[in-house]
């Protein structure tokens, strides 16, 4: 198969020569994107690398690392690449781990494979605690969002997808933002894609991360809430009816009532000096009892229904 690597670039002048010196033979194309970066990094490179492999895309306006990544993508599709992987240029990837990381794409066990940088205690000790803590907090949000319970570490870039996976997404609606990996992983759940975790460890040297908090602290959770509406709806309602379709809407529609009707009467009760009834309390803890527990019972349906065939295999 052949591969490809797309390096999104901007303020990267320090890394990316490096980046590309250690890019091993066994990738036949490199595509980097000058996402109109003010360092002029798309000129820098071809004026310095001497890769014949190197191919220097230019956007016009700067689109974001997700827009750089879908014009790597697109351009690699043209090209008719098997497998195309995406890495950073501040030097957080190791080059070397180009072949380990597309290693479930390239055996046809999955469609996109990506990093897992907290597979290991090891790993988590070299990062920042604050990003152990972000990072957290984002994978439990897109385990819901994109239905894929197996994946850690949904915001890593270092990733691998076969062209069959591309193809059948739509690329033009992609978040070209920082959102863009967890994005991909909802469209790839539309798509019935397989997705893999793959070992790794970063590196964090005197590099200077572009992402600034302030840019997704209101983003991330309103897309994954998003996505999350969209997936449960094309999954359960509009693709396929199942037994778990009726136990959301009746196990929130349960649990809701429980807790008010509970709630309500404490309160009324306790207006009037009086104790709730037991019949009262019956009611009210059977209602929460069975709601959570078909909420129970449709999340373990959702933990089981990943897909399991590969695209490429189909």
């Amino acid at each position: 198969m052949s591969i490809a690597v797309v390096i999104p670039s901007f303020r990267v002048t320090d890394h990316i020569l490096e980046v590309l010196s250690n890019i091993g033979p066994e990738v036949d194309r490199i595509y980097v994107i000058d996402d109109a970066c003010p360092d002029k990094s798309g000129e820098f490179v071809k004026k310095h690398s001497k890769d014949k492999r190197v191919q220097v895309l230019f956007h016009e306006t700067n689109q974001g690392v997700g827009g750089a990544v879908v014009t790597g993508y697109k351009a690699a599709l043209a090209d008719n690449v098997d497998v195309v992987v995406k890495v950073d240029g501040d030097g957080q990837m190791d080059p070397s781990l180009i072949l380990t990381i597309a290693k479930p794409v390239l055996e046809g066990n999955a469609d996109y494979s990506k990093g897992n940088r907290f597979d290991s205690l090891e790993n988590l000790f070299s990062m920042p605690k604050t990003r152990i803590f972000g990072n957290a907090v984002l994978s439990l949000w897109s385990k819901l969002s994109s239905g894929y319970w197996n994946i850690t570490d949904p915001t890593n870039g270092f990733t691998a997808i076969h062209r069959k996976a591309l193809e059948a997404i739509q690329l033009d609606k992609l978040r070209k933002t920082y959102f863009f990996e967890s994005d991909l992983l909802f469209r790839l759940s539309i798509v019935n894609a397989v997705v893999m975790d793959v070992p790794m460890v970063s590196v964090y040297g005197n590099e200077k991360s572009n992402l600034k908090i302030r840019k997704v602290i209101f983003e991330f959770p309103w897309r994954h809430t998003v996505n999350l509406h969209k997936r449960l709806f094309y999954r359960y309602y509009l693709r396929e009816w199942s037994v778990a379709s009726f136990e959301l809407p009746a196990g929130i529609g349960l649990t809701i009532f429980g807790a008010w009707f509970g709630l309500a009467r404490y309160f009324e009760a306790s207006g009037a000096g009086q104790a709730t009834t037991a019949g009262q309390v019956t009611l009210s803890a059977l209602a929460l009892i069975l709601g959570v527990q078909l909420l129970l019972s449709f999340l373990a349906y959702d933990v089981q229904s990943e897909p399991r065939v590969p695209r490429q295999k189909r």
